[in-house]
């Protein structure tokens, strides 16, 4: 890349790695569905006491929440549940959707024929007025707490999710009672409350009911040939509930009965506290705005809650389907902001999008038209959770609405887990094979212009509109080919990828920064930064030079000056665009911007979002923002603390995980950076930016010499082999390399509704 010096040598499996073992077990999910089983995790070494550190950031509710913005959510990446008040009854709400459950008639397009579809939702019916509730959700333990006051007592609450079975114990004391009601929802798409069915549509069937033994099951059979099926029963004060999905036969049924059989409150609770306990022992961060680090542990739990290797590639709403008008998953911005968070993280086991891509790969191929089939795939906008949407992806120079990137953009988020992991298998049986696809389907369609140049018929710019050389298709397509040239340089069509690269058009630009592409100038205001794609994420920009610096922070900077459509991403993206530059103070200011409540779209107050629909991936893409502010490792240099805020005096990270596979914990104190760990995984080559003033040492975490060289500009190479671990500090005595929270200097009140 320009600009750029890295390495991406394959040098095979980590051996012992949670992350190879998320993403190797694309062929077996279940190797990756326990971070318990993760090798020892040098964070679990340090004195940090981490139930009272996870509790710090809980959730809490002081009266009852309203709707599905203000509540609590449980989920495993499957099951969900959002709790709130029935609308107009003295009840609560206990959502219960699954992330499987769809329709499959494709004939109807994403919004009707293959979208989501309800499932049903749990009332709890007090008998006595409502007038309290005092919930805390219990981050550590994934689970929500606490009790409801009413007119005639009191009910204490305990529930979770684990192994798609809800589990709700609800106790009554001082003359309440307990009582459940479950309410199966209508089959049909969520679109439905805002527009009427397309000709030809014939609803789902009415579901049937029935009770075996002392379990109550509601069996939704579809037109389509799927079976969705929920089996709950009550044993004393705890209700389990689970619904199962089958998309083609009819034993949903079976499953639900069987696994509600098998189901105890005890062994399930056990399970779900070592799954999350161990969770989040897996990486560590610490910043001193109170408000903002309880955000990104919350969000943590939420992506968490929402999504599972082994589980779908999230929708719009993720697990918690609500009233929405996007009831699909959705390609051109929605699903990569979803899961950037994970790879910092360290939670590759929560990587749905290599699978889905992975084990999709005939469906994308068919998303083109036949012609195109023997070399090329793609996916559309909006698809079902099987990149199924029942038309072609629509080709460069075609009229109408024509996304053909999207692939290309979700790839990139396969390709950050394979440079964060340097998984080989991920690579080259996912990656590779459907990048060089949809890479061959812009070659169909390049011709040279007489300024020699290859240029892209008009293409769609996510939703600003048509352009011939769009820099959302530009920046992809670049990107896509220097890739595949890194990947496998001796590929029979290596020549005419480096050929192509030569010849591609530049990215059009203006005066005012990056255009939308070629005579189509960025003169509306945009919620999308599609137009800037080659700054962030793909780094194909870069501030290396004062023209590059100048070009993005003007380019970034007209993006925001036309205001009216900014949405929260806008922000989030913003600000990860001024934390490239370094500019810590810019970045936060568009990162607050977010959670500034007098703006039209703010994070909402459990730290969901809401655009008149429901979305996740805003408040995700968030926590990616500070990731960008505290660590950054693109152009295969580790760059620590490369956009900190002045007002963030103290910052500290544990096994954070860079590009190269290394795990990095680092501190920083009173505005300096103290010390850099970094271990390696994978033996590819250590730069890193340490950003430590004056002469450094490094060493082993004992304190024995390892050798380095300085390469300039801040950037030092240290001889790093596979498993090793070095330790840079200003010249001196070996620091203490404690992993610890740091102090609260921005203080800030609890998410959820505590007053």
């Amino acid at each position: 890349m320009p600009g750029e010096s890295w390495d991406v040598s394959r040098r095979g499996f980590i051996a012992g790695s949670v992350a190879t073992a998320a993403l190797a077990g694309v062929a077996n999910p279940a190797q990756a569905a326990d971070p318990a089983q993760a090798a020892a995790d040098p964070v679990q070494a340090q004195a940090l006491d981490w139930p009272a550190f996870v509790g710090q950031q809980d959730l809490v509710w002081k009266r009852l929440p309203s709707d599905w913005w203000q509540g609590p959510f449980l989920g495993d990446g499957l099951l969900g549940s959002m709790v709130y008040q029935e609308p107009g009854k003295n009840q609560i709400r206990f959502t219960t959707q699954h992330s499987e459950v769809q329709d499959y008639r494709p004939q109807f397009g994403s919004a009707w024929g293959v979208c989501r579809l309800p499932v049903g939702h749990l009332t709890l019916e007090p008998s006595g007025t409502i007038s309290k509730v005092d919930w805390r959700l219990d981050l550590w333990n994934a689970e929500l707490t606490g009790t409801v006051t009413t007119s005639k007592g009191t009910l204490t609450l305990n529930v979770f999710i684990h192994d798609q079975t809800l589990v709700a114990k609800a106790t009554a004391q001082s003359g309440e009672t307990v009582k459940w009601v479950f309410h199966e929802e209508k089959a049909i798409s969520p679109k439905s409350a805002s527009e009427a069915p397309p000709s030809g549509y014939t609803e789902n069937p009415a579901p049937t009911k029935k009770t075996t033994e002392n379990i109550s099951q509601v069996t939704q059979n579809l037109v389509a040939g799927g079976q969705t099926a929920t089996a709950y029963r009550k044993t004393g004060d705890t209700l389990l509930l689970t619904v199962a999905h089958t998309a083609t036969d009819k034993t949903a049924e079976a499953k639900a009965l069987t696994r509600i059989q098998n189901a105890t409150e005890t062994t399930l609770r056990t399970a779900h506290r070592k799954w999350w306990n161990a969770y989040y022992q897996k990486s560590f961060l610490s910043i001193p705005d109170q408000r903002l680090q309880s955000f990104h542990w919350a969000q943590l739990y939420k992506i968490a809650s929402g999504t599972r290797a082994d589980a779908p590639v999230m929708a719009t709403c993720g697990p918690w389907l609500e009233k929405t008008g996007w009831p699909a998953v959705w390609w051109n911005l929605n699903v990569q902001l979803e899961y950037w968070l994970i790879h910092g993280s360290n939670h590759l086991e929560l990587d749905a999008i290599s699978k889905t891509l992975h084990d999709n790969m005939d469906n994308l191929i068919k998303n083109v038209r036949p012609e195109y089939q023997p070399d090329s795939a793609g996916v559309g906008r909006s698809t079902d959770r099987r990149t199924i949407k029942g038309s072609y992806v629509q080709r460069p120079g075609d009229s109408g609405s024509g996304e053909v990137g999207n692939l290309a953009w979700t790839l990139h988020n396969a390709w950050l887990s394979y440079r964060h992991t340097m998984d080989e298998s991920l690579l080259q049986n996912t990656i590779f094979p459907l990048l060089r696809r949809t890479t061959n389907y812009y070659l169909h369609f390049l011709k040279k212009g007489d300024d020699g140049k290859l240029h892209l018929p008009q293409t769609l710019s996510p939703e600003y509109g048509l352009a011939p050389d769009a820099n959302y298709d530009i920046a992809l397509l670049r990107w896509s080919l220097q890739t595949l040239l890194q990947t496998k340089p001796d590929d029979p069509l290596a020549g005419k990828w480096q050929q192509t690269l030569k010849d591609l058009t530049p990215y059009p630009t203006d005066s005012t920064g990056f255009m939308i592409g070629a005579g189509v100038p960025y003169a509306k205001s945009h919620r999308h930064y599609s137009h800037l794609l080659m700054v962030y994420p793909l780094y194909l920009v870069t501030p290396d030079t004062a023209a590059n610096r100048a070009l993005i922070e003007k380019s970034v900077r007209h993006w925001h000056s036309i205001q009216g459509a900014h949405r929260g991403y806008s922000y989030t993206g913003a600000a990860s665009m001024f934390a490239v530059l370094g500019n810590g103070n810019e970045a936060l200011t568009y990162l607050l911007k977010f959670f500034d409540t007098s703006t039209k779209y703010p994070v909402t107050e459990n730290t969901m979002y809401k655009e008149g629909s429901p979305v996740v991936e805003t408040p995700l893409s968030a926590s990616q923002s500070i990731h960008d502010m505290l660590c950054q490792s693109w152009g295969g240099v580790i760059r620590v603390f490369p956009a900190v805020p002045d007002k963030w005096a103290d910052a500290a990270l544990g096994t954070f995980r860079t590009q190269g596979a290394f795990l990095l914990s680092a501190v920083r104190r009173q505005g300096k950076t103290a010390w850099v760990k970094l271990t390696s995984e994978a033996g590819q080559p250590c730069r890193v930016k340490h950003g430590i003033a004056g002469d450094i040492t490094v060493s082993t975490p004992d304190g024995t010499p390892i050798a380095w060289h300085s390469t300039g500009d801040g950037v030092i190479q240290i001889d790093l082999v596979k498993g090793a671990t070095a330790v840079v500090y200003p010249k001196g005595a070996l620091p203490d390399l404690t992993v610890a929270p740091v102090p609260i200097t921005v203080p800030g009140k609890q998410w959820g509704l505590p007053s």
